[in-house]
């Protein structure tokens, strides 16, 4: 990121093919659209080219801040199709080959988070997974699972640093 601040287009190509995939993945699950996601991917690193002095690493890991960026992007881009009355049925359906090499890397990836959330107590994986792929916020979570809003929040936040510890345990941070 340091890199990036400064302006090294080099280190741009390295955080898109390090997280391009990631980020398209993940904005994928909120749109089930492979354009839309990919657009949503695009805009997510053009964001970290542009704010890149703003990434605080004592905040979290480069992956987490562009997970969180996709995951804000795609919600609003969900809520922008939605607005305008686009259904997914009018989507263009275009899939391209899959790269080994990316495929190997991401089922990796996945296993490791899978293993990770195993891990996690069952009410705070429970939290993690409302805010994340349910598109509630936090009272909202706080009220589906009848609990104080301040638990909510304590609940998504222990996760989220038990989740960080787990995944950074096994590799090197980037």
């Amino acid at each position: 990121m340091v890199a990036i601040a400064a302006g090294d287009p080099e280190a741009l190509r390295t955080l898109n093919s390090r997280y391009g995939g990631m980020l398209a993945a993940v904005a994928k699950r909120f749109l089930g659209n492979d354009s839309d996601a990919e657009e949503v991917a695009a805009d997510v690193l053009w964001q970290a080219w542009r704010e890149a002095r703003s990434f605080d690493p004592a905040r979290g890991s480069v992956a987490v801040w562009m997970i969180t960026l996709a995951r804000s992007r795609s919600i609003d881009r969900l809520r922008a199709i939605r607005s305008r009355g686009r259904t997914r049925a009018e989507e263009p359906a275009a899939e391209a080959a899959p790269d080994p090499a990316y495929e190997m890397d991401r089922n990796q990836r996945a296993h490791s988070v899978r293993r990770a959330l195993t891990e996690l107590d069952s009410n705070e994986r429970t939290a993690l997974e409302l805010a994340y792929f349910s598109d509630l916020s936090q009272t909202e979570i706080a009220d589906q699972l009848q609990i104080p809003l301040g638990t909510a929040k304590t609940r998504i936040r222990s996760a989220m640093i038990k989740l960080r510890k787990a995944l950074i345990g096994g590799r090197e941070q980037p």
